[in-house]
């Protein structure tokens, strides 16, 4: 196996396999993204908000988890 096209074969079939797990790794990441706000959209429209402080609290510490979660994602270290 030392002959260079079946080398290069080999490298461009895992170079493809990576690839399509890739996606499909993303695919999924991004639905269970959507799965979530979906969930949160709905707990947010029944449940009631006795106090507008409150209510901008929890989200602004919805949104810094986030905010944390996508610097993750990214490969930031805080």
């Amino acid at each position: 196996m030392t002959d260079p096209m079946s080398i290069a074969l080999v490298g461009a079939s895992i170079i493809a396999t990576l690839l399509v797990a890739s996606v499909a790794i993303l695919k999924g990441w991004h639905g269970w993204l959507e799965l979530k706000r979906m969930e949160i959209d709905r707990a947010c429209d029944g449940a009631p908000v006795t106090h507008a402080t409150g209510g901008r609290i929890e989200i602004a510490d919805l949104r810094e988890r986030v905010r944390k979660l996508e610097a993750i994602a990214e490969g930031i270290d805080f």
